[in-house]
């Protein structure tokens, strides 16, 4: 009797799950009006050479803000094209004061890149 070897079946192909569907974020209600979005330039040199080349300025804006606001408060109080918003979140450093040790608070900050054809001189 002659052994015939089997070959070991190749499993079932299994369907993947379909993906969800991108979670909106939700609207919390306030509506901030421009000036209270941008709350200050930053002004220091790297944001200098950043408005020389490649026309992008950077704001101290307020936590609740999003780049939708950040964008519509630029447009309105400059009278500027904007091109592109990033954000970042910037987290508070620790400090100390003789034997109480804290920290400063967070803010957050947008780099506003501008149309080619737009400028906003601080000076």
């Amino acid at each position: 009797m002659a052994e015939t070897t089997k070959t070991p079946a190749k499993p079932a192909k299994v369907a993947k799950a379909p993906k969800p569907a991108p979670v909106e974020a939700e609207p919390t209600g306030r509506v901030l009006e421009s000036y209270q979005i941008i709350l200050r330039p930053l002004v220091t040199e790297k944001g200098m050479h950043r408005s020389t080349r490649n026309n992008q300025y950077a704001f101290e804006i307020n936590t609740q803000a999003t780049k939708a606001d950040v964008r519509r408060a630029v447009e309105d109080l400059f009278n500027v094209k904007v091109e592109k918003v990033c954000t970042q979140t910037r987290k508070g450093k620790h400090r100390r004061h003789r034997f109480k040790a804290g920290m400063t608070k967070g803010w957050k900050k947008a780099i506003v890149t501008l149309n080619a054809e737009h400028r906003i001189d601080f000076f």
